[in-house]
């Protein structure tokens, strides 16, 4: 079985939401992604790593982090 599941990775000041798949099954393993998916979840770390916003933008929503104070 498969299920949608969105993902955050978060690289410097920048931060990416993907939409992977996960996989149930029987194993001790469940659930786990697609090796398709561990790819582009790397891949948009090390675009977010380089400031490649082009290039992670296309895999999923891509975000400026700014710090807030809470004062």
């Amino acid at each position: 079985m498969q299920r949608q599941k969105k993902k955050f990775v978060h690289e410097g000041k920048y931060g990416a939401e993907l939409n992977v798949e996960l996989i149930d099954d029987a194993t001790g393993w469940a659930p786990f992604l697609s090796p398709d998916d561990a790819y582009k979840l790397d891949n948009v770390r090390e675009a977010l790593r380089k400031g490649d916003l082009n290039s992670a933008e296309q895999y999923g929503r891509i975000y400026e982090l700014c710090p807030v104070s809470a004062n």
